[in-house]
């Protein structure tokens, strides 16, 4: 089997485990304030890559990743924070949709950067998303509100985490930047939580101890953020952005099902059409539309 194969079968791992992981963040920050879960889940996949860094990595020009590291940090932090506290105001089903729109914006950020024109099928799956989303949030059991708004930022934070992830995975360590990322995130984490939240007030009751709390952090922190980020970079070392994108697709699909068979989430007719929609909007975002050109016709002497 091709890496380019071992890299799309990755990324699909990818996608379910974090789609399957809206639920179970849902439960924690009842207990836990985002800013405190981020960065303890963050921090916790940072130490595990950093232990492997220390073991493993034989790099020596290792300095020079931790600037783009840096950048990747942040991107993730402002995904992760809008995205978490967006799932205060939202449902899993819908913020799992909302963030998959970053696959729609990832084109057009390329366009911004290295002035390539989007494609017609990428004007085409922006418009197919686009009332996919009104179709969702009209449609839904709840209406668009705050939490929506938030999920929809977050999705910029991760479109433009996948196109810096293109540009500095094939010339980094994999290993250090993922590590630097991870630990950026958690750091920022920390700093809006003593900012913004009363993070100690968890720790002082049982609740943080809770089944539900303890594996919200272990199995965010070990599966979807420290297994599944460095999966991405490194998976992106042998695929195109394009074909990240198509995969990652399936991210909301996952959402929606885990949500409906764990917590038992009721999805209207319009809402699941609008999935639809979106899904099929991200696709043809990424599939070429052939443009057929009229023939020239020859001149008659």
């Amino acid at each position: 089997m091709s890496r380019k194969w071992i890299a799309d079968f990755s990324l699909l791992l990818v996608a379910f485990i974090w789609g399957s992981t809206f639920v179970v963040v849902q439960s924690a920050i009842e207990t836990l304030p985002p800013f405190t879960f981020n960065g303890l889940r963050f921090l916790l996949a940072g130490i595990v890559l950093f232990i492997c860094l220390a073991l493993f990595e034989k790099n020596k020009q290792w300095k020079k990743d931790i600037s783009k590291g840096i950048i990747l940090g942040i991107f993730l932090f402002i995904a992760y924070a809008f995205q978490t506290f967006g799932l205060l105001f939202t449902t899993p089903a819908k913020s799992g949709f909302l963030t998959g729109l970053s696959v729609v914006m990832v084109p057009f950020l390329i366009y911004f950067f290295s002035k390539q024109k989007p494609s017609l099928s990428a004007v085409f799956g922006s418009i197919l998303a686009g009332l996919g989303l009104f179709f969702l949030t009209s449609g839904h059991a709840q209406n668009f509100n705050i939490g929506d708004v938030l999920t929809i930022v977050c999705a910029f934070g991760f479109a433009f985490h996948i196109v810096y992830t293109d540009r500095f995975t094939h010339q980094s360590s994999i290993l250090i930047l993922t590590t630097i990322q991870l630990l950026t995130v958690s750091s920022l984490s920390f700093i809006g939580a003593l900012l913004f939240e009363d993070w100690m007030a968890p720790f002082q009751t049982n609740e943080f101890w809770s089944l539900n709390v303890i594996a919200g952090l272990l199995v965010t922190a070990l599966l979807a953020t420290s297994a599944a980020f460095y999966i991405q970079t490194f998976s992106q070392r042998y695929t195109s952005p394009s074909r990240v994108a198509i995969i990652l697709t399936m991210e909301p699909v996952f959402a929606a099902l885990c949500s409906y068979l764990w917590i038992g989430e009721q999805l209207t007719f319009y809402a699941v059409m609008g999935g639809i929609f979106i899904l099929i909007g991200m696709l043809c975002a990424e599939i070429p539309i052939p443009i057929v050109k009229k023939p020239r016709k020859k001149r008659t002497a």
